[in-house]
């Protein structure tokens, strides 16, 4: 199956780099929602529905339940892709459908919550587990375009716009914390919704889909739940999914709890060594802090997935993996805003490298051309495995070992742990690259 994916990949044409550009804007779009509802509107909602003092648990078990659903949706309608023609394509179907209903979950995301009632969290949290499930519903098959339509020696560079529209949208959903205050909660949620809906609508009229000249067999739910364990009979594809993994849950650790590290440890007001003060609260701080972090991710992105189609793969994850750990390290022994937007720069050379090879570098050993999209499926289960397991995992940390901090004299002994932790998942993801055999 292999050799034949091999095959099938190499006779595809060359794209242009403006069809690279649209095949990858989805991307953009979706990245923009996660980015403004994990890192700005969810812990400043929920941290006003609770308080203080349990929004780490309340963070971790509402992202946890999402993550569910989206390791549940992303290779079961990836797979019905693979497998079922629907009108209009094989892929865009789904793609107008889950953004439709995504459009929808925000819709509840923007009204269901009520500060200071802690009860409203519940139903606010279904209306999230809609938006992930419509959200994996259009990107487990969105997910399969790349290996569908770019040849195996494009792979890196495909990537590399793929990994850009992800920073782009990453830093377009950050800047919506300096909109809370002036346009309000619901009307962030009203631009994310119209963004989403733009992403639909230029996937389904920019990107020609690839007609498949095989016949394809019927979508059998054995056949399916066979198919989940199938790929990790492939080495190189569990290695490659458990060091994702890995490194994704460094980065979960860090990223949904830095608005509040930002309150808790830095404190306002925000002051930027020779430019003076930038923000007055966390959620703003947050937004100037991150498009510091884009900027070193999109130095990277287009960059390391070029470089890794010539020089390698592995090189590349690396040195990604290195930087977004020793990032880490210094957080939790030095605490100025103008050194945590510093190392904001440093983490996203790291992050934008790791985001554009590793795609690729899942692409290089999918087991089957057949299952494209499943396989892709399986393998982001390990981009949203680390919400059920990391941030649980460091929410209740973090709000433990700060009442334990507290109470011995220590200061941000909470941060200190899951900070450790972090740096921790990030050496394991990269030391273990090394055991994929088959990409260089």
């Amino acid at each position: 199956m292999a050799i034949q994916a091999a095959q099938r990949a190499s006779v595809k044409p060359r794209m242009t780099t403006w069809r690279q550009i649209l095949l990858s804007f989805f991307w953009f779009s979706t990245n923009m929602m996660w980015s403004a509802v994990l890192i700005i509107t969810m812990p400043s909602q929920i941290k006003s529905a609770v308080g203080d003092a349990d929004k780490g648990s309340a963070l971790g078990l509402a992202l946890g339940a999402g993550a569910l659903i989206s390791m549940l949706a992303a290779p079961v309608f990836g797979a019905l892709s693979d497998r079922i023609r629907l009108p209009g394509g094989r892929r865009k179907p789904w793609i107008v459908i889950g953004s439709v209903g995504n459009a929808i979950g925000l819709v509840g995301l923007a009204y269901l919550i009520q500060p200071g009632h802690p009860e409203s969290v519940a139903i606010w949290t279904v209306a999230f587990l809609l938006v992930e499930l419509f959200n994996n519903i259009a990107t487990g098959p969105y997910s399969a375009l790349i290996p569908d339509q770019v040849p195996a020696e494009q792979r890196g560079s495909a990537s590399g716009w793929l990994g850009l529209m992800i920073m782009l949208g990453t830093f377009a959903g950050g800047a919506m914390g300096f909109l809370v205050d002036t346009l309000g909660m619901a009307n962030v949620y009203f631009i994310m919704i119209g963004v989403i809906l733009l992403g639909a609508v230029v996937t389904v009229f920019g990107v020609q889909e690839t007609n498949e000249p095989h016949a394809m067999p019927p979508f059998r739910l054995d056949a399916f739940l066979r198919g989940l364990i199938d790929p990790f009979s492939n080495s190189d594809f569990t290695w490659v999914f458990l060091t994702r993994l890995l490194v994704t849950m460094g980065i979960f650790t860090v990223q949904e709890f830095i608005q509040y590290y930002l309150g808790d440890v830095i404190g306002a007001p925000y002051v930027l060594a020779g430019i003076g003060k930038v923000a007055d609260t966390a959620e703003a701080a947050v937004s100037f802090f991150l498009p510091m972090l884009l900027l070193g991710a999109i130095i990277t992105t287009l960059l390391a997935g070029m470089l890794s189609d010539r020089y390698g793969r592995k090189k590349m994850v690396y040195l990604a993996g290195a930087l977004m750990g020793v990032v880490c390290l210094v957080f939790v022994f030095f605490h100025s805003f103008t050194l945590a937007v510093a190392m904001g720069v440093v983490f996203g050379l790291g992050y934008g490298a790791y985001e554009s090879v590793d795609w690729a570098l899942a692409s290089d050993v999918l087991p089957s051309a057949d299952d494209y999209a499943k396989d892709m499926g399986v393998w982001h289960v390990a981009m949203v495995l680390p919400q059920v397991i990391a941030t649980p995992i460091a929410g209740y940390l973090l709000d433990n070992f700060q009442r334990v901090g507290a109470a011995q004299g220590i200061a941000n002994l909470g941060y200190t742990i899951i900070f450790v932790i972090a740096v921790a998942y990030f050496a394991l993801g990269t030391v273990f690259v090394k055991q994929i055999k088959k990409v260089r």
